[in-house]
């Protein structure tokens, strides 16, 4: 009797063939990509959406008032089903900045009252804080107690009773560090403190839900491991404090009624309350929110997990074999405290520098950040590029 055999799906034949060997590539040979944390390529399914979304505005008699509300709705209950939130608490926003600033603008702030966020955070979870100072705000970078990577204990030890928000990213853009949120989250909770997270590295390649991580609040850029366009994002606020974040700018769509618009009332009006509140101007961009629910679906089909458990293998291949008379490790060693991706450096900034344009040269793409290669990694990729890569950390 034959004995079928499941053969593992290739992935990679989803994207266009940018890394492959004898691929085309500036320079010539072919190209290893290997910076996901930068910039997400576009599945084959999000080319075709946007190539859909260009059709309608050829032919905009095709764009009914159904196809306007419902590009934002579809999109808005897929990102709620890849984070365990309902519709109602996501915003369509352009970046993580949105959700940031809404925050920041939208929490009842007193003279007094702190912000606590891990030492190293990215610029965008960073200024729209620092601009509350001029409000009485104090601000406070917890720093790491091992002098390397700044644990969810760490933060912890600093909360008092003016404490207001902890914002932090769950991983971090320059190390891959990342935080044990569920335990934080479950700390800020007891207290009454409330947690902001940036996800903007971690969600579409680590799996969790909103309610593990017990935030109040969630923002993410689209353009990383969602495979979006840029100027794509969301924000996730919990229900129950929709409407105890003022609202800086009003946007007619989030008005109750507004599919009907010819009937808004002009007195007595009032804000659906959903998190839609906070959604992007000009919400149903078609070109956008085709691509980013195409790339959605993708990551469904693949599964979150799965993506997770590709990436944390190439990167291990890359831990293990590192040529350590050379070079240093630059994230966590454990697997459970690091993200998707994974930073290594040279013995100095300047050689870390020099290696970092010799990938390039050799049409290798990694980020340099904080005078490290950073190497993210996505389902697209294989060992044998990971190998490339090391070859030349050998040289």
């Amino acid at each position: 009797m034959a004995i079928e055999r499941t053969v593992a799906r290739d992935w990679r034949e989803e994207f266009a063939d940018f890394s492959a060997p004898g691929g085309p590539a500036s320079g010539g040979g072919d190209r290893v990509y290997l910076d996901c944390a930068a910039q997400g390529p576009f599945p084959r399914a999000a080319v075709r959406a946007i190539q859909q979304a260009l059709e309608l505005k050829q032919s905009p008699d095709r764009i009914t008032l159904e196809v306007y509300f419902e590009y934002p709705q579809k999109t808005r209950e897929a990102l709620a089903r890849l984070i365990g939130a309902d519709p109602v608490e996501i915003a369509l926003t352009t970046g993580a900045s949105d959700g940031v600033n809404a925050v920041a603008r939208g929490l009842a702030w007193q003279p007094g009252d702190e912000i606590l966020l891990p030492a190293g955070e990215f610029p965008a979870n960073y200024y729209p804080w620092k601009n509350l100072e001029r409000r009485g705000v104090r601000v406070r970078e917890v720093p790491a107690s091992d002098s390397r990577f700044v644990t969810a204990a760490d933060v912890i030890a600093q909360l008092n009773e003016r404490t207001r928000l902890v914002a932090a990213s769950y991983v971090s853009y320059s190390s891959s560090n990342r935080l044990d949120l569920a335990r934080l989250g479950a700390a800020c909770r007891q207290r009454g403190v409330r947690l902001f997270v940036d996800a903007s590295q971690a969600v579409g390649a680590v799996a969790f839900s909103v309610k593990e991580l017990q935030c109040d609040f969630l923002t993410a850029a689209g353009y990383k491991w969602l495979f979006s366009p840029y100027g794509t994002g969301f924000f996730y606020i919990r229900r129950e404090l929709i409407e105890e974040l003022e609202v800086g700018d009003v946007r007619w769509l989030a008005v109750e009624g507004a599919e009907n618009f010819n009937r808004l009332p002009r007195e007595n009006w009032r804000l659906v309350t959903e998190a839609r509140r906070w959604d992007a101007a000009e919400v149903s961009n078609f070109l956008n929110l085709g691509a980013m629910r195409a790339s959605l679906e993708f990551l469904f089909e693949v599964g979150v997990e799965e993506i997770e458990r590709h990436c944390a293998a190439l990167c291990e291949h890359l831990i293990e074999r590192l040529p350590r008379d050379r070079c240093v490790l630059r994230s966590p060693r454990s697997p459970a405290q690091r993200g998707p991706f994974v930073c290594v450096a040279a013995r100095t900034a300047e050689r870390t520098a020099a290696l970092w344009q010799q990938l390039r040269e050799k049409n290798i793409y990694v980020s340099l950040r904080q005078d490290a290669l950073r190497v993210a990694p996505n389902i697209y990729n294989r060992e044998w590029e990971i190998d490339r890569l090391l070859a030349v950390l050998a040289e």
